[in-house]
């Protein structure tokens, strides 16, 4: 049996590629549909420069006053030029030369002795070999014992020689400190006593009563005697 239709009859065969077009041609007009512009002759406006109104400045006329120049100085007068006729001699001195010659003899010089200035150094009590030594301390035979020995004997002569009721007249209250410093030096004698305290009453009683302390036996570092710093804080409770 034969077809009916013509097989080159056929539109549905091309119908994609007649889909794509009208597709890019809907596309295009859109597009130029979206940013098409339009402007109002009459919102257009370049201006113009208008000229005429601009007045001519009139430059005013300067005159040029000639002012004559200031007169010229007096001439200075000449000086005088004095002279003095020399009437004191002047002895000439004579330097004579330095330099000697294989003929003179050269004089040996004595030995001249330079005295050796002692420094006064400071050892730290902590770190020095020999601590001083306290008197009654000289049974001990280690730094440790001297130490521990030294500061109790420190404490029992503060103690005992400290007057505890000035700070009752005084009218304080409670735990008073006090932080004393001072040097034991070479000779082992107390010196550079200072204080501090709640009250200066209370620091000049401080001093006075460390200035009182006995003389020691010097510390020592490697073999010579030298100035030791020492703290000592006393701590009081006043009822």
């Amino acid at each position: 049996m034969e077809p009916k239709k013509n097989p080159n009859a056929n539109i549905g065969r091309n119908s994609s590629l007649y889909l794509a077009v009208g597709l890019a041609l809907m596309l295009a007009v859109s597009y130029f549909s979206i940013n098409y512009k339009t402007y109002d002759k009459e919102a257009i406006d370049i201006g113009q420069l208008d000229l005429g109104d601009i007045d001519d400045e009139e430059i005013p006329i300067t005159e040029i006053l000639n002012t004559p120049p200031p007169p010229p100085p007096p001439p200075a007068a000449p000086e005088v030029i004095e002279v003095v006729e020399d009437e004191e001699e002047v002895e000439e001195t004579v330097i004579e030369s330095t330099e000697t010659t294989q003929d003179e003899v050269i004089v040996e010089v004595e030995d001249v002795e330079v005295e050796e200035v002692e420094e006064d150094i400071e050892v730290p009590f902590s770190v020095i070999e020999n601590v001083p030594v306290f008197p009654g301390c000289e049974r001990e035979k280690n730094n440790a014992g001297r130490k521990k020995c030294m500061s109790d004997k420190i404490s029992k002569f503060i103690n005992k020689n400290f007057n505890t009721e000035l700070a009752s007249d005084l009218g304080l209250e409670g735990v008073q400190r006090i932080i004393v410093v001072f040097k034991i030096d070479k000779t082992g004698n107390i010196t550079g006593v200072r204080s501090r305290a709640p009250h200066p009453r209370l620091q000049d009683e401080a001093a006075r009563v460390v200035n009182k302390l006995p003389r020691m036996k010097p510390g020592r570092q490697r073999g010579k005697a030298v100035t030791v710093p020492y703290s000592l804080p006393i701590k009081f409770q006043i009822e």
